[in-house]
């Protein structure tokens, strides 16, 4: 039996590991995604005020604090039991949106990138942001101003790009300017453009990228996303809908405090990320995806006109529902162009300049429950306090634990395919890290503490031999 490691998996946020054992003559047996790091929020914030908790859970990541933060938020408005002004939700869905536009482009330009358009065989010193830099000069520019548009609204907006502490139980803290709007409007149609031009780049890629399209991680799932009542795609404040895996609606309208009738967590031995899976169909039958892909599947549009237009075209290339996990990037690209649409109208709405964005109040209710759709999927933040608005008790699911079974999945098929234990390349290798990069995973978000973790200690000594170990499950 040989074994084949890669550690640690590249250009993803946070810590993982991949293992492959191979049989006598080399094929595939087994395959593993180890995710080693452990985050112990739901713990250390027992016993803080509730109302610290936005702040506190932005700082799970650097990435996507802005997810974190209105999950929170949404969490403690039903704490405090009240309905925020209109114009603060308005401005939540707008830090929220500019939230996904830079995540998104940091996710394609920064991240994936390397392997679409230097290939994936390409020189590894060289398949990375410098390389596209120096092969692919202004569609890194992009990239760059992309990013650079979304976090500009978050500062304008916050005063911070990372971690803000804007967003608070009831609504947010300060109004938005009139110059901070009426810039972002200016500015809006290049990034429009430059976003419908790198979704036709990528797409002139399809022919060369055929067997990557047709084996990473194509086994049929369910899809989960977030709509609302006319079936658009909502990112802030729809419901939870499951699709099955050939498109059919399995459930619809599931609010937010009642995910835990319709999600349970597997606890996996060789891993510290939970698994979720729709309840009802158990842990086999009830894999599911989130994120880009899984909403593009579970929505019946986005509801612009830009992103809809290319939706048709996404389903009419690959079916509906689409389930080659390759094309997450194909869907983060198309949400990017919805993101970027929905700024505009966001801007355009009258109310977006109001100064009453705050409703104030004390502990209405034990406990209250936040989700919403960050950018790499569902997001769900559930709080109970006691009386006095103490933390007592706290359980996040985020995107990345949704798709555990299913990145699991698909590297055992993209490993299958493309890897050859008798004659190994380094292109077979980054295939399997470019499966899991493709789902755009945030493993420093995804562990939690919330029930046991199966977990397994050994004690070894100076020669390496186990001398104790302890398990718990």
């Amino acid at each position: 039996m040989k074994r084949i490691t890669i550690d640690p998996v590249s250009r993803i946020e946070g810590h993982a590991k991949i293992t492959i054992d191979l049989d006598a003559d080399g094929r595939v047996a087994s395959s593993q995604l180890h995710i080693t790091q452990v985050r112990g929020f739901e713990k250390f914030v027992e016993g803080r005020p509730f109302y610290e908790m936005p702040g506190i859970t932005a700082r799970i990541c650097g990435i996507c604090p802005v997810s974190h933060l209105l999950a929170s938020a949404k969490a403690c408005d039903q704490i405090i039991a009240v309905n925020i002004p209109p114009a603060a939700k308005l401005l939540r869905m707008l830090l929220h949106y500019a939230q996904t536009v830079q995540s998104h482009a940091l996710s394609f330009f920064y991240l994936s990138s390397p392997d679409i358009l230097l290939g994936m065989d390409s020189d590894p010193a060289k398949r990375n942001v410098i390389g596209v830099i120096e092969k692919h000069p202004e569609l890194a520019r992009l990239g760059i101003e992309l990013r650079k548009f979304g976090l500009t609204i978050i500062e304008g907006l916050a005063q911070e790009r990372v971690h803000p502490s804007w967003v608070v139980p009831g609504g947010v803290a300060t109004p938005m300017a009139a110059q901070l709007r009426d810039k972002t409007l200016a500015e809006l149609p290049t990034a429009i453009a430059g976003t419908e031009r790198t979704i036709r780049l990528f797409k002139s890629t399809f022919e060369s990228l055929k067997e990557e399209i047709d084996h990473f991680g194509t086994k049929p799932t369910m899809y989960a996303g977030l709509v609302d009542d006319d079936g658009n795609l909502d990112l802030y404040d729809g419901r939870l809908r499951f699709v099955d895996a050939v498109g059919d609606v399995v459930e619809a309208g599931i609010a937010a405090d009642r995910y835990a009738a319709c999600i349970a967590e597997a606890t996996l031995p060789h891993s510290y990320l939970k698994a979720p899976y729709y309840r009802p169909a158990g842990p086999v039958e009830g894999v599911y995806r989130v994120g880009p892909l899984g909403r593009i599947n579970a929505i019946d549009q986005y509801g612009t006109p830009m992103a809809d237009a290319e939706m048709i075209e996404f389903h009419e290339r690959f079916g509906r529902p689409a389930h080659s996990s390759f094309l997450y990037h194909y869907a983060r690209l198309i949400e990017l162009l919805h993101a970027l649409e929905r700024i505009g109208n966001l801007l355009n709405e009258p109310m977006i300049l109001d100064t009453h964005v705050r409703a104030t109040a004390g502990v209405n209710a034990p406990e209250g429950v936040g989700m919403i759709e960050a950018p790499r999927g569902v997001l769900i933040h559930h709080y109970k306090v006691d009386e006095h608005g103490a933390m007592t008790w706290a359980n996040l699911i985020v995107a990345t634990g949704h798709n555990n079974f299913a990145i699991g999945n698909g590297i055992t098929e993209v490993a299958e395919h493309f890897v050859d234990g008798n004659h190994l390349s380094e292109g077979m290798l980054n295939r399997l890290s470019a499966l899991v990069r493709a789902y755009d995973p945030c493993f420093s978000c995804s562990t939690h503490a919330s029930g046991q973790i199966e977990m397994k200690v050994e004690l070894r000594d100076v020669r390496g031999e186990v001398v104790d170990e302890i398990e718990s499950r």
